[in-house]
């Protein structure tokens, strides 16, 4: 009896590890999957447990062919500006000092740096600021020379956000045009560059093959939501047909579609009204999802600034029908840019990576408690040097908020 029972054990055991065997030669990775247009569009299925955290990249830092003589003559760009930023108050932290020094963010060696640090440590997109000012690109080439020429881009994805507000002269270098703050830039484009933006970005950017996209669909998101209503009338209808000509042509190209994204930019508690017709006018004009570019409620101590984003995102995550996707700031200093800017103009007080941590900790949380949608977390800033907002390690804090952000998302910080 011994003997039969351990016969039928073995039978058993060798009939549950063949079925095991079977099952795993069945069985891809993540990242092994792919759609089926996956070698057209470049995109991969992601693991629905996985994070992605995007920080926006502020593409200011070279000499731009078109407008640099005009804008910053040194021909380091906005540097120019950014190394005359002074102390306004007793302990203000200027002017920044970046780690590695003054470097050119179009210059592919250097961004080839970015995205080893930001792999690293967490860093997974760079959403490029773009802009198309008297019918042409501007501060392209950080894209064009420096992420796309970088020779590991491979290894980091990344998407547009089309930033076309308003510029007034003194707004990048109120040392050469001082008081004169007349529009030099209206974001608003007619239908014609509308058109030609439209083929530019599907055949320069989305047809890459690390171009961000949300279930195969190229990610696209645009800043100036006001600006976008100017171009086609003000009317919501007609910009609806804008953004429906867009999805047209993005399918044209061999997409599954387009996910187009409103960036809020920053954000306030609104009235119950104008939260009404905040999501009334995302869903009539056909938005896909919403995301900030930097995380709204702002005040000179970073708690208090963390708390009332909080709050800014509870109210508009009550009222939305898309995905919002959180948004964690790291500081807010944009004095450089403003001669008559103070102490209360700036988040000074618990400004630290520790606190960011936290924040993003929270945000993470915020993605966890939403599983029907991609766990997408926006970080402002990887270089927004000029507003006092950046990942990049500098002298005061070395590499303290990369490394928040890799013990975050490693799950290093919440213990329990």
């Amino acid at each position: 009896m011994k003997n039969n029972r351990n016969s039928l054990n073995y039978f058993i055991a060798v009939l549950i590890g063949s079925l095991s065997l079977l099952l795993l030669s069945n069985c891809t990775t993540p990242s092994q999957q792919k759609d089926e247009n996956s070698e057209e569009a470049g995109s991969y299925i992601e693991e629905p447990d996985e994070y992605t955290v995007a920080a926006y990249v502020w593409p200011s830092c070279h000499h731009d062919d078109r407008f640099g003589d005009m804008l910053w003559p040194e021909g380091i760009g906005e540097w120019e500006v950014i190394k005359k930023g002074n102390p306004r108050f007793p302990g203000h932290y200027q002017p920044r000092l970046p780690l590695w020094g003054y470097e050119l963010d179009n210059n592919p060696q250097v961004v080839e740096k970015w995205i080893d640090v930001a792999v690293d440590h967490g860093v997974d997109v760079f959403v490029y600021d773009w802009y198309w000012f008297d019918e042409g690109p501007f501060l392209e080439s950080a894209l064009n020379d420096g992420f796309l020429k970088a020779e590991n881009n491979s290894k980091m994805q990344f998407y547009i956000m089309w930033a076309n507000h308003d510029v007034r002269r003194n707004y990048w270098n109120v040392h050469k045009f001082t008081d004169d703050t007349s529009i030099l830039w209206d974001g608003a484009v007619d239908w014609e560059n509308f058109k030609i933006i439209v083929e530019r970005v599907i055949k320069q950017y989305f047809k890459q093959p690390n171009y961000f996209k949300i279930d195969g669909k190229p990610v696209f998101s645009i800043f100036s939501i006001g600006n976008l209503l100017e171009s086609f009338g003000g009317s919501v209808e007609e910009t609806r047909k804008a953004l429906d000509y867009f999805r047209e042509e993005v399918k044209k190209a061999g997409f599954p579609g387009i996910h187009i994204q409103w960036n809020q930019g920053g954000g306030r508690i609104m009235s119950q009204e104008a939260a009404k017709q905040f999501s009334e006018r995302v869903n009539n004009m056909g938005f896909n999802s919403v995301a900030l570019y930097n995380m709204g409620g702002r005040n000179e101590d970073y708690l208090i600034y963390g708390t009332n984003s909080r709050k800014i995102r509870a109210q508009m995550d009550s009222v939305l029908d898309v995905p919002l996707f959180p948004c964690v700031s790291i500081g807010w200093d944009d004095t450089p840019r403003f001669p008559a800017k103070g102490i209360h103009d700036v988040v000074h007080y618990h400004n630290t990576p520790e606190s960011f941590a936290a924040l993003l900790q929270k945000a993470k949380e915020y993605a966890d408690s939403h599983p029907e949608q991609p766990k997408l977390i926006t970080i402002n800033a990887w270089n927004e040097w000029v507003e006092g907002s950046y990942l990049l390690p500098d002298m005061l804090n070395g590499f303290g908020y990369l490394e928040a952000v890799e013990k975050v998302m490693n799950g290093e910080y919440d213990k329990y």
